[in-house]
């Protein structure tokens, strides 16, 4: 198999499993495997190889069609005699070799997945509307994970520490006889994430798109996830994200943030958040160019106070991936002794990224 099908290909599997469907590393190889007896160059073939293999539940059939006709530019899968026509039409998104994007219909068979994979590391403050629209709608697709921590309840297990009540309750149930050992061990439970998102003017061409990228965190973990806007004042927007549709959603944190494009005083919101008590045992992202208004001493403190009492602290700056940044606002100077993570926030595929960092911090 070609080297450039096996990278587009690893590609789609990498799509699929931010849409929430099963395709990990064993199912992506069966996939090879299948398509090393088929014609790689049919449509039909590659989308029932991938269908059959990828898909770990009845459920991940829906978000694969989704997947599929993104990532493949909507191209029409043929059936095999004996299975269903599988017809995938929706609007996607194509781009010019100058880079300019416009929103064309299926039938025209638009997209190919290198021009995809291409507008998933394009800078979001440099796309055009039509592209931005496409951007949204993938991070729509994402289904991050969360990582698990141990709580205080526990529960019975195969392995783990001896639980002498239910041993000796099992023995007396037997009427004095000895019974087999029973063990526990701590229930695991999501960890908590927090984001603050800079809604200020310096935040302007990205603040939308990491706030849709909260939603997307908000709709995979609703009951762990808190989001709150950060600019000239503090606000918690956790209700507003809560409706299911980005759209939607956006409508009311817009109407609820009464900071936006306004200044940036990091330092003093922090204390705020901090005073609230959200922080403690809590991955907390904060999304910021690092341009403090304020003082800079009160941001460090800030941080340092953050450090002791979060989880892992993880500094999101869209800037962090333009070539040859340097952190040198008296912001991120003042933060960047405290942070456990520094990661970029300008594209889909840096915020994928992220997501899948968060699964595993």
């Amino acid at each position: 198999m070609a080297d450039d099908l096996v990278i587009a290909l690893t590609g789609f599997a990498r799509t699929l499993r931010a849409a929430g469907v099963g395709a990990d590393h064993e199912r992506t190889q069966n996939m090879f495997r299948a398509l090393a007896h088929l014609d790689v160059t049919g449509p039909a073939d590659v989308y029932w190889a991938g269908r059959l293999t990828l898909c770990a539940s009845k459920d991940d059939l829906a978000r694969y069609d989704r997947c599929f006709d993104a990532y493949f530019g909507g191209r029409t899968a043929s059936a095999r005699p004996g299975t269903p026509v599988v017809t995938v039409t929706r609007t996607t998104l194509t781009l010019d070799r100058d880079g300019a994007g416009e929103g064309r219909e299926a039938e025209a068979v638009p997209g190919t997945a290198s021009e995809l994979e291409v507008l998933r590391h394009r800078d979001v403050a440099r796309l055009g509307e039509a592209e931005r629209r496409e951007v949204h709608r993938m991070m729509s697709l994402l289904n991050a994970g969360r990582a698990q921590r141990r709580s205080r309840r526990f529960v019975a297990a195969r392995r783990g520490a001896l639980d002498t009540r239910r041993t000796i309750r099992e023995t007396l149930r037997r009427g004095g006889e000895s019974a087999r050992l029973l063990n526990r061990t701590r229930r695991l439970k999501p960890r908590r994430v927090v984001l603050l998102v800079d809604v200020s003017g310096s935040m302007n061409a990205y603040a939308d798109t990491l706030l849709r990228f909260s939603h997307a965190l908000m709709r995979s973990e609703p009951r762990v996830t808190e989001v709150f806007s950060v600019g000239t004042r503090l606000t918690r927007l956790t209700g507003d994200l809560l409706h299911r549709d980005p759209d939607t959603a956006m409508a009311k944190v817009s109407a609820a943030i009464p900071d936006w494009n306004g200044g940036t005083r990091l330092g003093e919101e922090l204390k705020e958040f901090l005073r609230l008590s959200w922080a403690r045992g809590a991955i907390v992202v904060i999304a910021s160019d690092g341009w403090e208004r304020g003082d800079p001493a009160l941001l460090e403190r800030q941080m340092a106070r953050l450090s002791l009492l979060a989880h892992r602290v993880v500094w999101v700056n869209p800037h962090k991936g333009t070539e040859g940044y340097q952190p040198l606002t008296g912001g991120m100077r003042a933060a960047l002794p405290y942070i456990d993570d520094f990661v970029a926030g300008h594209s889909l595929a840096a915020f994928t990224e992220l997501a899948e960092r968060l699964a595993h911090a």
